[in-house]
């Protein structure tokens, strides 16, 4: 919050006493009956309205009478004398009200006089069009729903200020535009990615959310304790392993869309806890999840904006290409064209460029990770068009298949879009001695102090040693795809409700 923006002693005296005021009209409420009632019910919103009435003139309304009865927020207020204009919002937008006393009544009038912005009203009124040809509801009924106790934010267009827009976002949402179209294009989009996959005959399934070993990424996970049975447990970090495990139980395609955590800093990319859509199909490899991620990326777009192409933060991207498709070896020697084959297997030498490059890397790191690192560092923030990255080290994909032409890569891709990673897939390991010897490398570096090193699966090797089918698998960050379709520069944009440090008193 700027200085500017923070609230000074008098702003709050002159807030405080608005609330007093409201408690005071809220008493009288109390007094004179029900303050909260609910026997009003609704049979029309402000879209049904605009979307049966939009186009009819003044003449049609003279000869056809249409009674509507809405429910809403108040969000302006116009009073004239015995004549008054008002703004009602509703989940699907706003209408404007004409009050009169004639239609009204004076009691009633003088009661809506003393209405705030944000009260919760009921109406019940006529259609009709205004002499400036706007679209209103002559009212001939009016009650109170609910008081509004705090005043809404004076600006007209929405909170300015982000910090108090995330945590105050029930506000955020009355008031701006934006922020209510963003989720509602976030629930299509997560819509769309189910019905995607359902259609495809893909099973969703709901994996537990505490594990006793947390597994199928590198992250450093949560922990909690379960008091009855005296052990901590893990929040998950993944949906990856469940999945398998039913496809080792003859399901062939399997997801599941819900939330998971990782004990990771904030930033505008990552918040500690986001939502990932995992899938796996047996009898594929990555080249056809590819395939797949491509359509499906196409089919959300489509869903959500109408269209395949989409500005994001002044750039445009258009899902309706084919993405392209680049090593990451090829990618880090493209963009460091001064490293040679040679120097890429050696990892002297990689190190030696790291440092030459101000990155800091430590003894004893081997190629894989170095070359990981490298292209962090140096490639990651350049892929702008949609690009998937492949063949991955085996070191820093320990869930992946090895690549059939050089065993110290996986068949792995990510899918990045403007510089950020989106998703992230590989032909699975269904080796359970390979798979065991990676999980026994993971828990050297963890112990060696890598805290997002994977922790060994005894009961996933078990699982692999009854038979995996071959499969591919992908998972999707649905919060990082959502901040692209709706234009948003912040993850915290596209989350309801988001981490936040906790507020000074």
């Amino acid at each position: 919050m700027t200085d500017q923006e923070k609230p000074t002693e008098e702003s709050q005296q002159d807030e405080n006493q608005l609330i007093a005021q409201r408690r005071e009209k809220l008493n009288l409420l109390r007094e004179t009956g029900d303050a909260f009632p609910n026997d009003f019910r609704r049979d029309t919103e402000a879209s049904e309205i605009r979307e049966a009435y939009g186009d009819k003139t003044a003449e049609y309304f003279q000869e056809h009478t249409h009674t509507v009865r809405m429910a809403g927020r108040l969000m302006a207020k116009r009073v004239m004398g015995k004549a008054s204009f008002a703004n009602l919002q509703d989940t699907t937008g706003r209408i404007q009200l004409y009050v009169h006393t004639k239609q009204l009544g004076e009691a009633s009038y003088e009661a809506f006089k003393t209405f705030d912005m944000g009260d919760i009203i009921g109406v019940v009124g006529t259609v009709f069009v205004t002499q400036k040809g706007e679209l209103s509801i002559k009212l001939t009924e009016l009650r109170m729903l609910v008081k509004s106790l705090r005043p809404l934010p004076e600006k007209f267009h929405g909170i300015s200020d982000q910090e108090t827009r995330y945590r105050q976002r029930y506000v955020d949402l009355i008031v701006t535009e934006k922020s209510r179209q963003t989720f509602k294009a976030r629930s299509k989009a997560v819509d769309a990615m189910r019905r995607f996959l359902v259609d495809r005959d893909y099973l969703e399934i709901e994996s537990p959310m505490m594990q006793v070993i947390p597994g199928g990424a590198t992250a450093k996970p949560f922990v909690t304790h379960h008091n009855a049975l005296d052990m901590d447990l893990y929040l998950r970090v993944a949906q990856e392993l469940p999945i398998k495990r039913t496809l080792v139980g003859g399901f062939d395609r399997v997801f599941e869309l819900n939330r998971v955590f990782r004990n990771e800093g904030l930033s505008t990319r990552h918040n500690p806890e986001f939502t990932m859509m995992e899938c796996n199909e047996a009898y594929v490899d990555y080249q056809q999840y590819m395939d797949m991620t491509e359509d499906m990326l196409r089919h959300v777009a489509q869903s959500v904006l109408g269209a395949t192409e989409m500005e994001y933060q002044g750039e445009t991207f258009d899902f309706g290409k084919p993405f392209e498709r680049v090593t990451m070896r090829d990618c880090v020697m493209q963009h460091n064209p001064e490293l040679s084959d040679a120097v890429l297997s050696d990892a002297d030498g990689l190190a030696a460029y790291a440092k030459s490059k101000h990155i800091d890397v430590a003894a004893g790191t081997s190629v894989g990770m170095l070359l990981l690192t490298l292209f962090e560092e140096t490639c990651e923030d350049k892929l702008r068009d949609p690009t998937f990255v492949i063949d991955h080290p085996v070191e820093v994909s320990p869930l992946a298949r090895r690549c059939a032409y050089d065993g110290t890569v996986t068949e792995r891709f990510e899918l990045f879009i403007g510089g950020r990673e989106i998703a992230n897939g590989f032909s699975e390991l269904n080796d359970a001695e390979d798979q065991a010897q990676r999980f026994s490398d993971q828990v050297a570096q963890k112990n060696a102090g890598d805290e997002e090193a994977m922790y060994y699966d005894h009961d996933y090797v078990r699982a692999l040693e009854i038979g995996l089918p071959p499969n591919a698998g992908l998972g999707i960050g649905v919060d990082r795809l959502v901040m692209i379709l709706t234009d948003s520069p912040s993850i915290r944009d596209v989350i309801l409700f988001p981490h936040m440090r906790p507020q000074a008193n």
